[in-house]
């Protein structure tokens, strides 16, 4: 699976008065990467899968802080 966190360079102008930030993240959730539901997909355990949001393996993103 390919990395769900991605970033990018925050623009700064000449005349900007703010301190420029540089770089900025965003979180793609996975079922960006998955077009469908292929067969046989990996499941947690039903008791993991109600803390986790989700039943299929592929489809688990941690929310966190960023």
């Amino acid at each position: 699976m390919s990395d769900q966190v991605r970033y990018f360079e925050v623009f700064a102008g000449p005349f900007d008065p703010c301190p420029p930030i540089g770089y900025k993240s965003f979180q793609v959730p996975p079922n960006h990467f998955i077009t469908f539901q292929p067969p046989n997909l990996p499941q947690f355990q039903p008791y993991e899968a109600l803390k986790l949001g989700t039943l299929w393996q592929p489809l688990y993103s941690p929310y966190g802080s960023q």
